[in-house]
């Protein structure tokens, strides 16, 4: 019998299973600049308080809106909140390898979210895709911060060096690596087929997706 080359799947959410759709058309329709959202709202200093529990999700839209109606003025706000209304899309070949790879190992998802992201995935994402979902707002350290991958491998009780980490961030995928994990930099579906194959060896990869 051959032996598994991993005991477990680690997967990033957006970027890799959820895409968000572009800001652009809300800023045009609220006359802000072209990336005026995304520079108010993931600038490092704003950002990273909100994917590490500092603040709450409710906390850190408001201060985006303050920031951009202070620049922009009050039409600002409105697009604050048509942007935070957006739903992302997913994925459904990266949903079906993981289902397909759930069926041999655990998966948990691990996402750099605030402390929406339950409520997000509770109205949006597709039902039966992991046994985890390692929130980093709730953990308190954000990726590429070792103890997030290490929180994810702790929390499905499988080494790190037996999980295989999956993400769109070449540097969340090093960082991963750091940890003794097998990490993959997914850029597009094919790259998470390609990584999986050996753990699914049993499952026709045409027959998935």
């Amino acid at each position: 019998m051959t032996a598994r080359p991993h005991d477990a799947v680690i997967c990033d959410l957006d970027g890799v299973l959820r895409h968000w759709p572009d800001a652009g058309p809300v800023e045009r329709r609220h006359g802000l600049p072209a990336g005026a959202l995304a520079a108010a709202a993931f600038a490092e200093a704003r950002l990273l308080p909100a994917i590490t529990g500092r603040v709450t999700d409710e906390e850190w839209r408001a201060a985006v809106a303050d920031d951009l109606a202070a620049r922009h003025g009050p039409a600002a706000r409105a697009a604050v909140a048509e942007w935070s209304a957006l739903v992302p899309t997913t994925d459904e070949e990266v949903a079906a390898l993981l289902r397909a790879a759930r069926a041999v190992v655990p998966v948990a998802l691990l996402s750099n979210a605030t402390t929406r992201l339950e409520s997000d995935l509770a109205a949006t994402l597709p039902p039966g895709l992991a046994d985890e979902v390692v929130n980093t707002a709730r953990i308190g350290v954000a990726k590429p911060d070792p103890a997030a991958f290490l929180a994810a491998a702790d929390r499905l009780g499988v080494p790190p060096r037996r999980c295989l980490f999956a993400d769109d961030s070449a540097a969340n995928v090093a960082a991963a690596r750091r940890t003794g994990m097998t990490a993959v930099h997914v850029r597009a579906p094919r790259d998470l087929r390609r990584a999986l194959a050996p753990l699914l060896g049993g499952t026709p990869l045409h027959a998935i997706g």
